[in-house]
């Protein structure tokens, strides 16, 4: 994904809940030596729900089509994750360290042109869903 300011709009659904619409907003940067990094931060308008924030830090080596990551997540705490970038989407897989109830999550950002962007996510609680997310991603320019 390019740099820049990023929005966000779609819906975070749970187990036997209705959708419940979210929005926010990222921000990616790189360095001149491949590193990135992403802060986001969801809100749920008109709900009495915390946000969610997000901070990756990654870096890809150089052609290459994977790369590991961290995350500090508000609702998983320390992450840790890898990525596989596909011709059309980038897909992650993370894992929180350090936890009992094993939770790990993944993230598809399906590409749509460079300035646009479909994500679905998951987290899960050992091999059970225990929410997702699916979103719109729109650069602003």
């Amino acid at each position: 994904m390019e740099a820049g300011r990023w929005t966000i709009e779609g819906n975070w659904l749970e187990r036997n809940e209705m959708p419940i619409p979210v929005k926010g907003r990222s921000i990616i940067a790189w360095s001149q030596d491949n590193w990135f990094t992403m802060v986001t931060k969801l809100v749920f308008p008109d709900q009495d729900r915390p946000e969610i924030s997000y901070q990756y830090r990654g870096r890809l080596d150089g052609e290459e089509r994977q790369y590991t990551y961290v995350l500090q997540q508000s609702l998983l705490g320390k992450v840790e994750g890898e990525g596989w970038i596909g011709p059309e989407s980038i897909i992650q897989r993370y894992w929180v360290l350090g936890d009992r109830q094993r939770r790990s999550g993944f993230e598809t950002f399906h590409r749509v042109n460079d300035n646009i962007y479909y994500l679905s996510s998951g987290i899960l609680a050992g091999h059970y869903l225990t929410s997702t997310m699916e979103a719109t991603l729109e650069r602003q320019s």
